[in-house]
């Protein structure tokens, strides 16, 4: 019988010791193999049908992980274009709450709007600070700089006393993080990290009635039945959230259908008490260096403040992690071994 890190190591094989996924995971063998097929289909002129039926398995995979039906789930590209969906659905004057120097594509779209009220307060200041006229919050479950979590029972809470909607990026916890999508009235993920999938893919969660947003950026595959709706306007717009679909990177999602069954088969809740294990490891082994991370209990991302400088150090001895705003980025995943903290630890004690 298969154990957890039988299936692990059989699908991963990194060449050096990888403590990035919160910018990029890494892809299991067996969507290596999926995408190599994938694009032998198209470089031998075959049909691509089957890539079409790679969209719907994961979308109904990531469902599962959400917690949601498939029907709620749009299949898009980017947390970006999701936001600028939701932002554009906003009465002009409307407020959006946001945490102070959350990630990018979780704010701008806002900004550029141009006739909105954005408010920005720190990122644990965010449910007390919600107030009569917050028309949305918008934030991250899982800060990209430092890995501090939101209070999410605690915002849900402020934000149905004032009538407020939600929107929560869980880009940074899906695959390790509880996602809990039909608790928040929009969710958005990229797919790239945590759930080990290539570029490229990103999903929409949204309530059964739409919550009032519009598809502006339709095309044919937005229509109930695509095929049908290649020429002139969108007839009949999907009945589900599919109506929110943008055009599908196939490739993409030949390879992201068989990282999310991995993700599935190995299950999120023992995900993550492997990544928040090597996470806590991580964080006593600083102490015993006299470095203090970001105080992020709970976090599978572990953030110094001072040492971002020694990356280049790091990746030049085969440990890769990242430089945040001069904080030494680790993060941990279901690759991960108690080895590669220690080797990371050792490092920095040199």
């Amino acid at each position: 019988m298969e154990t957890f890190e039988s299936l692990v190591r059989a699908e991963f094989a990194p060449k050096n010791t990888y403590l990035n996924t919160a910018s990029n995971g890494l892809l299991p063998a067996r969507a290596v193999t999926a995408l190599h097929e994938a694009v032998r289909l198209r470089a031998e002129g075959r049909p691509l049908t089957p890539l079409y039926a790679d969209v719907e398995a994961a979308r109904a995979s990531f469902a599962r992980l959400a917690g949601v039906p498939a029907e709620r789930v749009a299949a898009g590209a980017s947390v970006a274009a999701h936001t600028g969906v939701i932002a554009a659905s906003l009465p002009p004057g409307a407020e959006v709450l946001t945490a102070e120097d959350d990630f990018t594509s979780v704010l701008t779209p806002f900004h550029l709007r141009g006739d909105l009220k954005v408010r920005a307060v720190p990122l644990e200041r965010i449910p007390e600070s919600v107030r009569p006229g917050t028309a949305l919050v918008a934030v991250s479950a899982a800060q990209s700089a430092d890995g501090r979590l939101a209070d999410l029972p605690a915002l849900r809470e402020a934000a149905r006393e004032h009538g407020a909607r939600t929107y929560v990026d869980f880009s940074q916890g899906a695959g390790w993080l509880p996602i809990d999508a039909g608790a928040y009235d929009y969710t958005a993920t990229v797919c790239f990290k945590w759930l080990l999938g290539p570029h490229g893919a990103a999903f929409l969660v949204v309530p059964e009635d739409f919550g009032g947003l519009t598809p502006v950026l339709a095309g044919w595959v937005a229509g109930e039945r695509p095929w049908d709706s290649c020429y002139g306007p969108v007839t009949e717009l999907a009945h589900s959230a599919r109506r929110f679909d943008l055009t599908h990177a196939l490739f993409t999602f030949a390879g992201l259908r068989p990282a999310l069954e991995l993700v599935e088969e190995l299950g999120p809740d023992a995900i993550r008490a492997h990544d928040l294990a090597l996470a806590e490891r991580f964080r006593a082994g600083l102490a015993g260096l006299g470095h203090e991370p970001v105080p992020a209990p709970g976090s599978a991302i572990v953030s110094v403040p001072g040492l971002g400088h020694r990356q280049g150090e790091l990746s030049a001895a085969g440990i890769e992690v990242s430089d945040r705003a001069g904080n030494l980025r680790a993060s941990f995943h279901l690759y991960n071994t108690p080895a590669d903290v220690d080797r990371l630890l050792d490092v920095l004690g040199n």
